[in-house]
Protein backbone atom coordinates (compact mmCIF):
# COMPACT_ATOMS: atom_id res chain seq x y z
CA UNK A 1 0.00 0.00 0.00
CA UNK A 2 1.35 3.47 -1.27
CA UNK A 3 2.37 5.96 1.92
CA UNK A 4 -0.40 9.04 1.67
CA UNK A 5 0.43 12.78 1.89
CA UNK A 6 -2.08 14.03 3.18
CA UNK A 7 -1.14 13.99 6.76
CA UNK A 8 2.28 15.02 6.91
CA UNK A 9 3.80 18.27 8.48
CA UNK A 10 6.43 20.47 6.12
CA UNK A 11 9.06 18.51 7.07
CA UNK A 12 7.18 15.40 6.12
CA UNK A 13 6.19 16.49 2.97
CA UNK A 14 9.88 17.78 2.27
CA UNK A 15 11.01 14.40 3.02
CA UNK A 16 8.80 12.57 0.46
CA UNK A 17 9.95 15.13 -1.94
CA UNK A 18 13.40 14.06 -0.97
CA UNK A 19 12.61 10.28 -1.42
CA UNK A 20 11.51 10.44 -4.95
CA UNK A 21 14.85 12.39 -6.15
CA UNK A 22 12.93 16.06 -6.02
CA UNK A 23 14.08 19.24 -4.17
CA UNK A 24 12.74 20.52 -0.76
CA UNK A 25 10.81 22.78 -2.50
CA UNK A 26 8.52 20.30 -4.30
CA UNK A 27 7.40 19.33 -0.38
CA UNK A 28 6.51 23.16 0.13
CA UNK A 29 4.15 23.14 -3.35
CA UNK A 30 2.75 19.99 -2.19
CA UNK A 31 1.70 21.40 1.25
CA UNK A 32 0.39 24.76 -0.81
CA UNK A 33 -1.86 22.60 -3.09
CA UNK A 34 -3.13 20.75 -0.44
CA UNK A 35 -3.27 22.93 2.84
CA UNK A 36 -3.60 26.26 1.30
CA UNK A 37 -5.49 25.32 -1.79
CA UNK A 38 -7.24 22.36 -0.90
CA UNK A 39 -6.99 20.54 -4.00
CA UNK A 40 -7.76 17.04 -4.28
CA UNK A 41 -6.04 15.79 -7.18
CA UNK A 42 -2.62 15.59 -8.95
CA UNK A 43 -3.65 17.33 -11.73
CA UNK A 44 -4.72 20.61 -9.80
CA UNK A 45 -1.11 20.85 -8.97
CA UNK A 46 -0.11 23.09 -11.78
CA UNK A 47 3.86 24.16 -11.20
CA UNK A 48 4.91 20.44 -10.19
CA UNK A 49 6.16 18.90 -13.90
CA UNK A 50 4.52 15.96 -14.76
CA UNK A 51 7.85 14.02 -14.54
CA UNK A 52 8.01 15.50 -10.76
CA UNK A 53 4.32 14.11 -9.81
CA UNK A 54 4.97 10.82 -11.77
CA UNK A 55 8.20 10.07 -9.40
CA UNK A 56 5.81 10.82 -6.40
CA UNK A 57 2.75 8.58 -7.72
CA UNK A 58 5.29 5.79 -7.87
CA UNK A 59 5.50 6.16 -3.87
CA UNK A 60 2.76 8.01 -2.89
CA UNK A 61 -1.48 8.77 -3.13
CA UNK A 62 -2.77 12.32 -2.16
CA UNK A 63 -5.13 10.66 0.28
CA UNK A 64 -8.14 12.71 -0.18
CA UNK A 65 -11.08 10.35 0.46
CA UNK A 66 -14.57 11.84 -0.83
CA UNK A 67 -17.75 11.07 1.84
CA UNK A 68 -19.89 7.97 0.68
CA UNK A 69 -22.72 9.59 2.92
CA UNK A 70 -24.13 12.96 3.75
CA UNK A 71 -27.33 14.41 5.18
CA UNK A 72 -28.93 17.99 5.44
CA UNK A 73 -30.71 19.42 7.99
CA UNK A 74 -33.60 21.58 7.95
CA UNK A 75 -31.38 24.38 10.10
CA UNK A 76 -28.51 24.10 7.32
CA UNK A 77 -26.36 21.91 9.28
CA UNK A 78 -24.53 18.97 7.01
CA UNK A 79 -23.39 15.27 7.95
CA UNK A 80 -20.97 13.69 6.13
CA UNK A 81 -19.94 9.86 6.40
CA UNK A 82 -16.07 9.27 5.50
CA UNK A 83 -14.72 5.47 5.21
CA UNK A 84 -11.62 5.39 7.03
CA UNK A 85 -10.81 1.67 6.47
CA UNK A 86 -12.11 -1.29 4.79
CA UNK A 87 -14.72 -2.06 7.50
CA UNK A 88 -14.83 1.30 9.22
CA UNK A 89 -16.90 4.93 8.72
CA UNK A 90 -16.80 8.33 10.76
CA UNK A 91 -19.04 11.05 10.40
CA UNK A 92 -17.86 15.31 10.25
CA UNK A 93 -20.71 17.65 10.64
CA UNK A 94 -20.80 20.95 9.53
CA UNK A 95 -22.80 23.19 11.18
CA UNK A 96 -23.43 27.20 9.81
CA UNK A 97 -24.40 30.16 11.56
CA UNK A 98 -24.20 33.23 10.14
CA UNK A 99 -20.85 34.35 8.81
CA UNK A 100 -18.89 31.30 10.37
CA UNK A 101 -18.91 27.63 9.32
CA UNK A 102 -18.01 25.57 11.58
CA UNK A 103 -16.50 21.67 11.33
CA UNK A 104 -17.43 19.24 14.03
CA UNK A 105 -14.55 16.51 13.85
CA UNK A 106 -13.89 13.01 14.52
CA UNK A 107 -10.57 11.98 15.87
CA UNK A 108 -11.57 8.12 16.38
CA UNK A 109 -13.83 5.15 15.13
CA UNK A 110 -16.36 4.54 18.02
CA UNK A 111 -14.83 5.59 21.21
CA UNK A 112 -13.36 3.64 24.57
CA UNK A 113 -14.91 6.37 26.89
CA UNK A 114 -18.65 4.34 27.18
CA UNK A 115 -20.58 7.53 28.48
CA UNK A 116 -23.96 5.94 28.74
CA UNK A 117 -25.34 9.15 26.74
CA UNK A 118 -24.02 8.83 23.94
CA UNK A 119 -24.24 7.18 20.57
CA UNK A 120 -20.54 6.87 20.03
CA UNK A 121 -19.51 5.71 23.02
CA UNK A 122 -21.84 3.33 22.82
CA UNK A 123 -20.80 1.49 19.76
CA UNK A 124 -16.98 0.96 21.31
CA UNK A 125 -13.82 1.69 20.13
CA UNK A 126 -12.67 0.76 16.52
CA UNK A 127 -9.49 2.28 15.99
CA UNK A 128 -7.79 5.34 15.98
CA UNK A 129 -7.72 7.78 12.85
CA UNK A 130 -4.52 9.06 11.09
CA UNK A 131 -3.96 12.82 10.85
CA UNK A 132 -4.63 12.67 7.30
CA UNK A 133 -8.08 11.23 7.76
CA UNK A 134 -8.75 14.01 10.38
CA UNK A 135 -7.51 16.86 7.83
CA UNK A 136 -9.49 14.91 4.81
CA UNK A 137 -12.39 15.94 6.95
CA UNK A 138 -12.24 19.67 6.14
CA UNK A 139 -10.72 18.65 2.75
CA UNK A 140 -13.15 16.72 1.18
CA UNK A 141 -16.46 18.26 2.19
CA UNK A 142 -18.26 20.53 -0.34
CA UNK A 143 -17.85 23.49 2.29
CA UNK A 144 -13.72 23.38 2.52
CA UNK A 145 -12.98 26.32 1.30
CA UNK A 146 -15.74 28.59 3.62
CA UNK A 147 -14.88 26.67 6.73
CA UNK A 148 -13.43 29.58 9.77
CA UNK A 149 -13.44 27.28 12.72
CA UNK A 150 -13.38 23.82 14.19
CA UNK A 151 -14.71 21.93 17.02
CA UNK A 152 -13.02 18.19 17.54
CA UNK A 153 -16.17 17.31 19.49
CA UNK A 154 -17.22 14.15 16.52
CA UNK A 155 -16.83 10.76 17.13
CA UNK A 156 -13.77 9.69 19.71
CA UNK A 157 -12.10 11.15 22.64
CA UNK A 158 -9.72 13.50 20.99
CA UNK A 159 -7.05 13.25 23.39
CA UNK A 160 -7.20 8.94 23.51
CA UNK A 161 -5.38 9.62 19.90
CA UNK A 162 -3.19 13.01 21.22
CA UNK A 163 -0.47 12.56 18.81
CA UNK A 164 -2.82 12.14 15.34
CA UNK A 165 -4.89 15.38 17.31
CA UNK A 166 -1.58 17.41 17.62
CA UNK A 167 -0.64 16.65 13.86
CA UNK A 168 -3.59 17.74 12.39
CA UNK A 169 -3.58 21.23 14.71
CA UNK A 170 0.20 21.75 13.40
CA UNK A 171 -1.72 21.33 9.67
CA UNK A 172 -4.39 23.77 10.72
CA UNK A 173 -2.68 26.77 12.14
CA UNK A 174 0.44 26.63 10.31
CA UNK A 175 2.11 29.21 7.72
CA UNK A 176 2.20 26.52 5.31
CA UNK A 177 -1.23 25.11 6.52
CA UNK A 178 -4.12 26.29 7.02
CA UNK A 179 -3.06 29.05 8.50
CA UNK A 180 -5.49 29.33 11.17
CA UNK A 181 -5.56 31.43 14.48
CA UNK A 182 -5.69 28.26 17.19
CA UNK A 183 -8.29 30.59 18.37
CA UNK A 184 -10.41 29.00 15.68
CA UNK A 185 -10.03 25.35 17.04
CA UNK A 186 -11.93 23.63 20.36
CA UNK A 187 -10.97 20.92 21.75
CA UNK A 188 -13.53 18.86 23.80
CA UNK A 189 -12.11 15.80 26.20
CA UNK A 190 -14.05 13.95 29.54
CA UNK A 191 -10.60 14.93 30.69
CA UNK A 192 -7.64 11.91 29.84
CA UNK A 193 -5.34 13.30 32.83
CA UNK A 194 -1.73 12.39 31.39
CA UNK A 195 -2.46 13.98 27.59
CA UNK A 196 -4.84 17.01 28.98
CA UNK A 197 -1.82 18.61 30.68
CA UNK A 198 0.55 17.70 26.91
CA UNK A 199 -2.48 19.13 25.01
CA UNK A 200 -1.94 22.30 27.90
CA UNK A 201 1.47 22.66 27.57
CA UNK A 202 1.61 22.27 23.77
CA UNK A 203 -1.43 23.80 22.13
CA UNK A 204 -3.23 27.46 22.47
CA UNK A 205 -6.01 25.93 21.59
CA UNK A 206 -9.41 26.44 23.36
CA UNK A 207 -10.31 23.73 25.40
CA UNK A 208 -14.27 22.02 26.42
CA UNK A 209 -14.56 19.64 29.11
CA UNK A 210 -17.21 17.19 29.14
CA UNK A 211 -17.95 17.71 33.20
CA UNK A 212 -22.09 16.40 33.05
CA UNK A 213 -22.02 16.56 36.84
CA UNK A 214 -20.62 17.49 39.65
CA UNK A 215 -20.80 14.39 42.57
CA UNK A 216 -18.43 12.04 41.52
CA UNK A 217 -19.94 9.07 41.85
CA UNK A 218 -23.52 10.32 40.42
CA UNK A 219 -21.01 10.98 36.93
CA UNK A 220 -19.43 7.54 37.17
CA UNK A 221 -22.82 6.42 36.79
CA UNK A 222 -22.99 7.71 33.36
CA UNK A 223 -19.08 8.08 32.73
CA UNK A 224 -16.70 5.15 33.70
CA UNK A 225 -13.99 7.18 32.96
CA UNK A 226 -14.46 9.39 36.15
CA UNK A 227 -13.00 6.26 38.03
CA UNK A 228 -9.68 6.42 35.98
CA UNK A 229 -9.80 10.50 35.90
CA UNK A 230 -12.01 11.83 38.89
CA UNK A 231 -13.45 15.31 37.92
CA UNK A 232 -11.93 17.06 40.94
CA UNK A 233 -8.32 16.35 39.69
CA UNK A 234 -9.32 17.49 36.10
CA UNK A 235 -10.36 20.26 37.50
CA UNK A 236 -7.75 21.12 40.06
CA UNK A 237 -5.05 20.19 36.84
CA UNK A 238 -7.26 23.21 34.76
CA UNK A 239 -6.44 25.48 37.94
CA UNK A 240 -3.14 25.55 37.04
CA UNK A 241 -3.32 27.34 33.55
CA UNK A 242 -4.03 30.68 32.66
CA UNK A 243 -7.78 30.78 30.98
CA UNK A 244 -7.62 34.98 31.22
CA UNK A 245 -6.55 35.49 28.07
CA UNK A 246 -7.24 34.56 24.51
CA UNK A 247 -7.51 30.89 25.79
CA UNK A 248 -10.28 29.68 26.67
CA UNK A 249 -12.14 26.83 29.23
CA UNK A 250 -15.47 25.63 28.60
CA UNK A 251 -17.70 22.96 30.68
CA UNK A 252 -20.21 20.28 28.83
CA UNK A 253 -23.18 20.28 30.80
CA UNK A 254 -25.73 17.71 29.30
CA UNK A 255 -29.65 18.14 31.50
CA UNK A 256 -31.24 15.18 32.37
CA UNK A 257 -34.56 15.77 33.70
CA UNK A 258 -34.22 14.67 37.56
CA UNK A 259 -30.46 13.51 37.55
CA UNK A 260 -28.68 16.48 37.30
CA UNK A 261 -30.74 19.75 36.65
CA UNK A 262 -31.83 20.75 40.35
CA UNK A 263 -30.49 23.87 42.68
CA UNK A 264 -28.31 21.13 44.34
CA UNK A 265 -26.15 20.21 41.11
CA UNK A 266 -26.07 23.74 40.25
CA UNK A 267 -24.76 24.74 43.56
CA UNK A 268 -21.83 21.78 43.62
CA UNK A 269 -21.12 23.08 40.20
CA UNK A 270 -20.38 26.47 41.41
CA UNK A 271 -18.32 24.90 44.26
CA UNK A 272 -16.39 22.99 42.01
CA UNK A 273 -15.70 25.89 39.16
CA UNK A 274 -14.94 28.79 41.77
CA UNK A 275 -12.15 30.86 41.03
CA UNK A 276 -11.83 29.32 37.63
CA UNK A 277 -12.35 31.78 34.50
CA UNK A 278 -14.45 29.96 32.64
CA UNK A 279 -17.94 29.32 30.72
CA UNK A 280 -20.35 26.58 30.82
CA UNK A 281 -22.45 25.20 28.44
CA UNK A 282 -25.70 23.62 29.38
CA UNK A 283 -26.80 21.14 26.42
CA UNK A 284 -30.31 19.83 25.97
CA UNK A 285 -30.01 15.83 26.00
CA UNK A 286 -31.33 14.23 22.74
CA UNK A 287 -33.06 10.72 23.43
CA UNK A 288 -31.39 7.38 21.79
CA UNK A 289 -32.77 4.11 22.70
CA UNK A 290 -32.51 1.97 26.00
CA UNK A 291 -32.15 4.98 27.71
CA UNK A 292 -33.89 5.48 30.79
CA UNK A 293 -33.49 10.35 31.60
CA UNK A 294 -35.48 12.70 29.40
CA UNK A 295 -34.15 16.03 28.61
CA UNK A 296 -34.60 18.62 31.25
CA UNK A 297 -37.67 20.99 31.09
CA UNK A 298 -36.59 24.39 29.80
CA UNK A 299 -37.60 26.03 32.79
CA UNK A 300 -34.96 23.91 34.57
CA UNK A 301 -32.24 24.91 32.20
CA UNK A 302 -33.38 28.40 32.74
CA UNK A 303 -33.29 28.13 36.41
CA UNK A 304 -29.81 26.54 36.49
CA UNK A 305 -28.47 29.09 33.66
CA UNK A 306 -29.62 31.87 36.10
CA UNK A 307 -28.28 30.23 39.18
CA UNK A 308 -24.60 29.47 37.81
CA UNK A 309 -24.57 33.68 36.17
CA UNK A 310 -26.15 34.82 39.27
CA UNK A 311 -22.87 33.56 40.98
CA UNK A 312 -20.69 34.87 38.87
CA UNK A 313 -20.02 32.18 36.42
CA UNK A 314 -20.93 32.74 32.47
CA UNK A 315 -23.29 30.28 31.14
CA UNK A 316 -25.27 29.71 28.24
CA UNK A 317 -28.12 27.26 27.30
CA UNK A 318 -26.67 25.93 23.49
CA UNK A 319 -28.76 25.45 20.94
CA UNK A 320 -28.97 22.35 19.16
CA UNK A 321 -27.93 21.96 15.75
CA UNK A 322 -28.70 19.43 12.87
CA UNK A 323 -30.68 16.60 15.52
CA UNK A 324 -33.00 15.99 12.68
CA UNK A 325 -30.42 14.15 11.32
CA UNK A 326 -28.67 12.43 14.13
CA UNK A 327 -25.68 15.32 14.10
CA UNK A 328 -26.28 16.61 17.32
CA UNK A 329 -24.44 16.49 20.58
CA UNK A 330 -24.14 12.31 21.57
CA UNK A 331 -25.83 11.39 18.54
CA UNK A 332 -22.72 10.53 15.71
CA UNK A 333 -22.62 6.74 15.17
CA UNK A 334 -20.81 6.00 11.76
CA UNK A 335 -23.06 3.15 11.75
CA UNK A 336 -22.93 2.70 8.02
CA UNK A 337 -19.98 0.45 6.82
CA UNK A 338 -18.28 1.02 3.70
Amino acid sequence: MKDKLLGKNLAGLKEAAASCGLKPFVGKQLAEWLYQKRVRSWDAMTNISKDSKARLQESFELGTVAPIGEARSSDGTRKYLFPVSESQAVEAVMIPDEDRRTLCVSSQAGCKMGCKFCMTGRQGWHGNLDTGDIINQFISIEESSELTNTVFMGMGEPLDNYDAVAGAIEILTADWGFGWSPKRITLSTIGVLPKLRRYLDEQHCHLAVSLHNPFPEERLQMMPVQKAWPVQDVVDLIRQYDFSGQRRVSFEYTMFAGFNDDKLHADALIRLLKGIECRVNLIRFHKIPDFPYECATDKAMTAFRDRLSNNGITCTIRSSRGEDILAACGMLAGQQKR
